[in-house]
């Protein structure tokens, strides 16, 4: 009884982890309507309100949560590399935002689709984690897709690596220090927030004030940044792994229907090679961690019996 109630609960559980983790990556994957809303305003702009507004969303988290003594707590260590991943933060979102306005949503999409590919890459690299074969595999698969379009573009799809290896650094400099989602992220606004304050400072000494409304759609930036990282936290603690890899391309498959239906973006053909090996890729990648969790559950359990 005991034992099928705790199913009954585990289940319960993983649902609730589900919802979760499609609401944050469907909030990420339709971030680009948001920044098409807010146009009006150049990416530096809206990239510096972004920062602005999350600051005290993300205090107002912390406060509820009661996190505040685990920040005092932060190491000079953790505060050096939360300062890089400032830095490596910044880089992503802006490069994001002035893709969406320079209607490359495509591009965009593209760089988070080899976003996990880049992790074990530079997990392997870096944390010396060992690459299994089909893992090779599948990054070897993914670089065969950028190359292709290399080869007949005669061009790098910058802006999708400029993504995926930001983003990908970014998640290895956080793994260097064990700091809660909410507050590596106000950390890293924070060391923002100095320069997004004199800069609309000069904005607003140069240009005047911008209109209640437009203000107000461009403090929803905050919204963006902070409500999709607690449903994503929340996901993390009741899902595997596994689940949770398969559910992030969720964002990027939304983009691309985003920008291929909705603003009309014109993809090259050689895009869509590209798109069938980076896909071919992630199926590999994912069927081979699938296999890999399930193996390893089975010998836990032959060890336990």
């Amino acid at each position: 009884m005991n034992t099928a109630a705790g199913i009954v609960a585990e289940q319960r559980i993983q649902r609730q982890g589900l919802l979760f983790a499609v609401a944050a990556y469907g909030i990420w994957g339709f971030a680009p309507m948001y920044f098409v809303w807010v146009g009006f305003a150049a990416p530096l702009e809206i990239l510096m309100h972004r920062v602005l507004w999350s600051v005290p969303l993300l205090v107002l988290l912390i406060t509820v949560t009661g996190q505040w003594a685990d920040v005092r707590g932060l190491s000079r260590r953790a505060l050096l590399f939360l300062t890089a991943t400032a830095l490596l933060l910044s880089i992503n979102w802006l490069t994001f935002i002035w893709a969406i306005q320079a209607q490359r949503i495509a591009d965009a999409s593209l760089g988070y689709f080899i976003n996990p590919l880049v992790n074990v890459l530079l997990g392997g690299l870096f944390l010396r984690e060992r690459m299994r074969p089909y893992q090779w595999l599948a990054v070897g698969v993914a670089l065969l897709g950028v190359g292709a379009e290399l080869w007949v573009q005669r061009s790098v799809p910058w802006l999708g690596l400029i993504l995926a290896v930001s983003f990908g650094f970014y998640g290895l400099l956080r793994k260097q220090v064990s700091v809660p989602a909410a507050i590596g992220l106000w950390v890293e606004t924070t060391l923002m927030l100095p320069i997004a304050l004199l800069f609309l400072f000069w904005l607003v000494t140069n240009e005047g004030l911008r209109p209640v409304m437009q203000v107000a759609q461009l403090a929803m930036g905050g919204l963006f940044s902070v409500v999709p990282l607690v449903f994503f936290a929340a996901a993390t603690l009741r899902l595997p792994l596994t689940t949770l890899g398969f559910v992030q391309y969720l964002a990027p498959s939304c983009a691309l229907m985003l920008a291929i239906f909705l603003y009309d973006e014109a993809v090259p053909e050689i895009r869509w090679v590209t798109f069938g090996f980076i896909w071919s890729a992630l199926v590999i990648f994912s069927a081979e961690n699938f296999f890999h969790v399930r193996k390893q559950r089975r010998l836990m359990q032959g060890g336990i019996a």
